[in-house]
Parts: C-alpha cells; sequence; structure tokens
C-alpha cells in the first residue's frame, strides 16, 4: 500500500532542495574568478575554433603521449596570439583550438609541426636586464651569484655491449630540470627597427628577425659578433605566457637568441647543425650506479654522425636543444660520442627527466595534423545566435506554461514553480561546469536545455495524469495524491533512464557541437529526476492535505471533469445487496 500524503513530510523534501540551491549558488557567487555566467562557446560570443585531426607517418593511431606533446607544444603557441581565454584540448584524436574574439585567424596554421633541433651555444648570459652579456668564451659560466645555465653531461651509456666514446676521466657535469621554457617575446626593439624599404613600417616577425636573427651573431669580426649579441640578448625579455613571434617559422638555417631554463638564461646559438628528426629513442631511466634519473638519447644512422663530429670538434661547449625558439635544454659535451648512444645526467628528478625525454622524442612530432574543420564568428553574429537561442527557450517555456494553466490549472502553477527551479540549478550548474572543467555552453548545448524542458514537463504530465487514473476510480484527491505518485514514478524513471542513455551513447559516439547537445540533455535529465523528487510531488502533497477549500476544489486542480465522471460512475453502479426485479 503507498503511504498517504500526510506521512511524506514534504517540508523536509523542500529544506533539502533549497539546501542544494544555496550550496550552488554559494559556490558560484564566492569561488572562483570568473564572472557568474556560464561559459559560452565562439558560436555564441564570436571567436575561431581549429579542429586539427592527428595522423602518423604509419597510419597507426597516435599514443597518447604524443597527443599530450602536442597539445602542450600547441598551447604555448596559441599563447603567442595574446588573447586571453584561449584554450587548447584534446578531442579523441583531434586537437580542438578555441580562440574568442575577432584575433583567431593565426589559430588556423598553428597545426604546424613544432621542430626541435640542435644547436651549438655561442653565448649566454642571465635573464638580468642590467647583467652584460657574457664573455665570448662559449664554456664561460656566468658571473657569480646568477642562475647557471642548463648544462648536462652527454656521454655514451654506461651499458655493455653500447660504444664507449668518453675519454678516460671524463665526468658528468651538473644537468638542468628538463622544463620546456615559456615562451620568449622581445622588449621594445632598440632604434635600428625603422621601417622597412618603401616606407612600410616592419612587421614584429621582420623585427624580431632582424635583431634576433642577424648574420652578425656568427660573424668572424669578433667586435662584430658582440656588438650584434649584445643588442640581441639586451632586446630579448623572457617571461612567462608571452609568445614569440619567431616560433612557427622555419629558423633552422640561420642563428638564434632564444631563453632557457624558466626564464633564468638567454642564449645566443649558433645555426642548426641537427634536426630533431635524427632522434630514434628518448628514455628517462634510473641509473644505478649514479644513484640519479638521466635520459638516454639515441640518434639514427645519419645523426649518429654528425652529432659524433659535432661532439668531438666542440668538447668543452653547449649543445642547446631548442623546440622552436626554446631552449629545453643545453647540456656541456664531456668529450666525442660515437656511435649515436648519448646520455644526459644531471639533477633531474624522476618527472624532470620524464620531461626532457618527452620533449626529446615528440618535440619533432612524430605526428601531422590535418585541419579538419575551422569556423569563425563574428562576435555579432555570435550574440544573435545567443538571443536566438534564448528567444526559441523563452517560446517553448510560454508554450508549455499556457498549456499547462489551461489544462491543469493550480497543478499548471506547480509545473511552472518546478520549471523555474528546475532552470535555477541548471544554471548554477552550467556555470560551475564552465569553471571547473572548462564546459562551454554553445548553440547545440542550448537546443538540448530547450528538449529537456519538454522531457521535464513530460514528468510532471505523467504524474497528473495518474492522479486523474486514481480520482476516476473513485478515490479522493487526498488519497490518490500517494497512490498515482507510486505509479507515475516507475514510468518517470524508466522515461528519463532512457533519455538518459541516449545522451550518454550520443555523447560517447559523437564528436564536437553534437557532445555539447547529449551533455545538456544527460544534465537536464538527471536535474528534472531532483526536481521531481524534491519539489514537485512534496509541492503536490501539500496541497492534498491543505484545509483550504480553494487549494482542495478539484475544479481550480483541473480535476473537476474526471471527478464528475468518477461520480456519475458511482451513481450508476447498482447499490450492494440489490437486484432488479421486473414484475411479470
Amino acid at each position: 500500500m503507498a503511504p498517504s500524503a500526510g506521512h511524506l513530510r514534504p517540508g523536509r523534501y523542500l529544506a533539502f532542495f533549497a539546501l542544494i540551491v544555496v550550496v550552488l549558488y554559494a559556490l558560484v557567487f564566492f569561488t572562483g574568478s570568473g564572472k557568474p555566467t556560464p561559459k559560452l562557446g565562439i558560436d555564441l560570443q564570436g571567436g575561431t575554433r581549429v579542429t586539427l585531426t592527428a595522423r602518423t607517418p604509419d597510419g597507426g593511431q597516435p599514443t597518447r603521449d604524443s597527443l599530450n606533446q602536442a597539445r602542450q607544444i600547441i598551447e604555448q603557441r596559441v599563447n603567442g596570439i595574446g588573447v586571453a581565454g584561449t584554450e587548447v584540448v584534446l578531442d579523441g584524436n583531434n586537437v580542438v583550438i578555441t580562440v574568442p574574439g575577432a584575433q583567431g585567424d593565426q589559430a588556423k596554421s598553428l597545426g604546424q609541426t613544432a621542430k626541435l633541433g640542435f644547436r651549438k651555444v655561442i653565448t649566454s648570459q642571465p635573464n638580468t636586464p642590467a647583467a652584460p652579456p657574457a664573455s665570448g668564451n662559449p664554456a664561460a659560466p656566468p658571473a657569480s651569484g646568477t642562475a647557471a645555465p642548463p648544462s648536462g653531461s652527454q656521454a655514451p651509456p654506461p651499458s655493455s655491449g653500447a660504444p664507449s666514446s668518453t675519454p678516460n676521466g671524463g665526468g658528468g657535469a651538473a644537468g638542468a630540470p628538463a622544463q620546456q621554457p615559456p615562451s620568449t617575446t622581445p622588449s621594445a626593439p632598440p632604434a635600428s627597427n625603422t621601417p622597412a624599404a618603401g616606407g612600410q613600417a616592419q612587421t614584429p616577425i621582420q623585427q624580431a628577425q632582424a635583431i634576433r636573427q642577424n648574420p652578425d651573431l656568427v660573424s668572424t669580426d669578433q667586435a662584430k659578433a658582440q656588438a650584434a649579441q649584445q643588442a640581441a640578448l639586451a632586446s630579448l625579455t623572457c617571461a612567462p605566457n608571452v609568445g614569440d613571434p619567431l616560433e612557427g617559422n622555419d629558423l633552422s638555417d640561420k642563428p638564434l637568441v632564444a631563453c632557457g631554463d624558466k626564464d633564468a638564461t638567454k642564449y645566443v646559438l649558433g645555426p642548426q647543425f641537427l634536426p630533431g628528426t635524427e632522434i630514434s629513442s628518448a628514455n628517462s631511466n634510473y641509473d644505478q650506479q649514479r644513484g640519479q634519473w638521466v635520459v638516454d638519447l639515441t640518434f639514427n644512422g645519419s645523426g649518429s654522425k654528425t652529432w659524433g663530429d659535432f661532439t668531438s670538434a666542440n668538447v668543452g661547449t653547449q649543445a642547446a636543444f631548442v623546440l622552436d625558439t626554446q631552449v629545453v635544454s643545453a647540456p656541456t659535451i664531456q668529450g666525442a660520442i660515437l656511435g649515436g648512444n648519448t646520455q644526459i645526467t644531471g639533477q633531474f628528478t624522476q618527472a624532470d627527466a620524464k620531461n626532457l625525454a618527452d620533449v626529446l622524442k615528440y618535440g619533432s612530432l612524430p605526428l601531422s595534423f590535418d585541419s579538419s574543420d575551422a569556423t569563425t564568428v563574428s562576435a555579432t553574429l555570435g550574440s544573435a545566435s545567443l538571443q536566438a537561442g534564448l528567444l526559441a527557450g523563452a517560446i517553448g517555456l510560454i508554450v508549455v506554461f499556457i498549456y499547462c494553466l489551461i489544462y491543469y490549472r493550480l497543478l499548471g502553477i506547480l509545473t511552472i514553480l518546478s520549471l523555474a527551479l528546475s532552470g535555477l540549478l541548471i544554471y548554477a550548474v552550467l556555470v560551475l561546469l564552465g569553471r571547473w572543467i572548462g564546459y562551454t555552453l554553445d548553440l547545440a548545448g542550448i537546443a538540448g536545455l530547450i528538449i529537456a524542458i519538454g522531457i521535464t514537463a513530460d514528468s510532471f504530465v505523467i504524474y497528473f495524469e495518474r492522479l486523474k487514473d486514481e480520482i476516476r476510480e473513485g478515490r479522493t484527491f487526498r488519497s490518490a495524491v500517494p497512490r498515482g505518485w507510486a505509479r507515475a514514478r516507475r514510468t518517470i524513471l524508466a522515461s528519463d533512464a532512457v533519455s538518459f542513455l541516449a545522451a550518454a551513447i550520443l555523447y560517447v559516439i559523437a564528436v564536437g557541437d553534437v557532445q555539447g547537445f547529449a551533455f545538456t540533455l544527460g544534465m537536464s535529465t538527471v536535474l528534472d529526476l531532483v526536481v521531481v523528487y524534491l519539489v514537485t510531488h512534496p509541492l503536490v502533497a501539500m496541497v492534498s492535505t491543505s484545509k483550504s477549500t480553494f487549494l482542495s476544489n478539484p475544479r481550480n486542480l483541473g480535476l473537476g471533469a474526471v471527478q464528475r465522471l468518477a461520480s456519475e460512475r458511482r451513481s450508476a453502479r447498482p447499490a450492494v445487496g440489490r437486484t432488479n426485479v421486473k414484475e411479470a
């Protein structure tokens, strides 16, 4: 037997729902630094979205490590655009770049494969604006009291069978942690950055190339080289999360001035002598003999020869590992390294060694990217789309409200109140999801919310129609509520379970905008159950137990016709114990 409405204690359910709402909105207004509004997709606020599909040279499935490394490299390039709110996320084998606003056209070319290369360190200096450049001695350390440049020893691994090319007595110097340094940007250009011939001003890329890739940097004229190096080092400011105008350009055949070691050091580098594509493997391992983490690096055939020739001619100097325009490590060569097997040692933690190995392994990405989709939406069109979506939702709500008021009257008002509270829940959840997991509401998501209005209203219709069934059977409104709820909730659970299952499957197998539709549809379906259980049913139970004649009047609840039908059926039934006998 279903429990009576009086035993439900609807006040407890409503209080619990109120607590949920208070907690959610306390998180919305008193946590996080963003505005208390949902995070909008570019189709609602304007911007550019580029979807890059990864592919490997052999056509196989890209590994998760390579995809993550590609995402990090592309994210550094995106930061160089200088627009707040940019995002780079993985979506299966796709890298999705989102740049809000009107400056996103550059994002369409960010899928170019990052290039790792090896360069000779000509000179270096600490990243201190007042500090003079280091001397021309390539191996000279920086002045005392400043941050040391990243260094490391490079020698063949001690394992048996590997060619040993380290001179006797050669030891390992301290190595720098393998962190990818932040991007770099030139400070105010010197007076030499005048407009180019023809009266046109130089672009930031042209200005940076004229200073940081000046051929005089490696001039045989020492005075000319030193002047160019001083000017280039003075023009470069290393700072976190700042883009480099040279990034993504072909820089291999020219010298380069770059930053490294977490902004601590500036480097003057020679032209690239070995591309990163010559690396066949790079792994982090724990050296039991030294008691420290090391990185084992192996070159292929042609790379082994080039590396061996360079190390033989440059013992005691630094070789920089450069990813695009960033020095990720600059170890000191301890001896000629022949055979292609190199070991980088230093004060590495396990994470440092793995990071460096990943950069060396994936820096020159074994992935190519095809731009499978590129969408640009103006801010005006995005605003118009948002207004259209909100208008469609408002029209849908108004139609539902009118239907419920005409057909269910007072119960329709409860339906409107339940929908309004459901909207409060959905809004808070969307704001928090935007902050916590970066969820963005797009047009497809709004479509899912609009459809969810129908799903939520359908739950109320199921409940109210079950109440009518009970009243048709002759029960009063008060006794019909618990019995009708017991029958309706099974149908509501089954209906919402099917909707949620469909949304979940769609979310898993779909990509892009369709996922946004499926996400909001599934989320709204779950919140529909919360509202029906904690708000709608308790409110109906409160009305059924009310002593108010207005609230208990079936006509005011849209149940008058059903109750009249039930009365007519009862009056048409013969009384118990009586039979109609026709006299002969």
